[in-house]
């Protein structure tokens, strides 16, 4: 068991999880209820052009879930128009394609983002644990042991409440993941940053990142791809 993992198992059963309706995040949630927690996913909205169709795919999967332990969706709103400005994530101008190399789909200071809202509704709500889903090799310095460490302090001070924020998968890659996750109805997870028409478009740096993930552990795509170039990737 990861550190992270641990402090977790010692939440008194409460975990928060910031839910993209991507493969890690939705993945976390499911293993977090198979390991008895009562997990509250918290999806935020920035307003970027790929949401309506993420937060439909991920309810989706939430409601496929089995069991009682999950609790309803929790939506926060934190449009980040007036900072991104003209930023690909909004105006679909210059989307990393899936030739480009993975830190291309880099958006700036979202943990950052994410988490000052997601803290405080946490601790408003009794829930002392937020998890993100992290994996190995994470490249962004808001994703990092230290930042979260900072941010940790950054709450206790302006709260004086204590939040842990855990990133059980930090030592597993994307492979790793779909492994642990292949019996779920994964189709309803959502990774795309160009959707169509509400589909995954298959061409994008995260649908080829996604279509990697399953080809190299030979696992059945059920994934909807709009495009009908979409075909599976070399393994870099």
């Amino acid at each position: 068991m990861t550190p992270d993992a641990a402090v977790a198992a010692n939440s008194g059963g409460r975990v928060a999880v910031l839910t993209s309706g991507g493969l890690d995040s939705a993945v976390l949630v499911a293993d977090f209820l198979r390991r008895g927690h009562v997990v509250q996913p918290i999806y935020v909205r920035f307003g970027l052009i790929w949401e309506e169709a993420e937060e439909g795919h991920l309810r989706r999967f939430l409601d496929s879930l089995p069991g009682l332990g999950t609790r309803p969706l929790v939506t926060l709103d934190f449009p980040i128009a007036d900072v991104y400005d003209a930023h690909w994530s909004l105006s679909a101008q210059g989307i990393p394609d899936a030739e480009s190399p993975d830190d291309a789909v880099y958006l700036p200071g979202r943990n950052l983002v994410l988490l000052a809202k997601s803290c405080v509704w946490c601790a408003l709500h009794d829930y002392p644990v937020i998890a993100v889903g992290t994996l190995k090799g994470n490249p962004f310095a808001d994703s990092s042991r230290g930042f979260f460490n900072c941010f940790e302090s950054l709450v206790h001070a302006a709260m004086a409440c204590p939040i842990s924020i855990v990133a059980p998968f930090s030592d597993l890659t994307k492979a790793d993941v779909l492994r642990l996750g292949r019996s779920l109805e994964l189709q309803q997870t959502f990774s795309c940053i160009d959707p169509n028409a509400g589909h995954h478009c298959g061409l994008c740096n995260k649908c080829a990142e996604r279509r990697r993930a399953f080809a190299a552990l030979s696992i059945d795509d059920l994934t909807r791809y709009a495009s009908a170039e979409a075909s599976p990737p070399s393994v870099r």
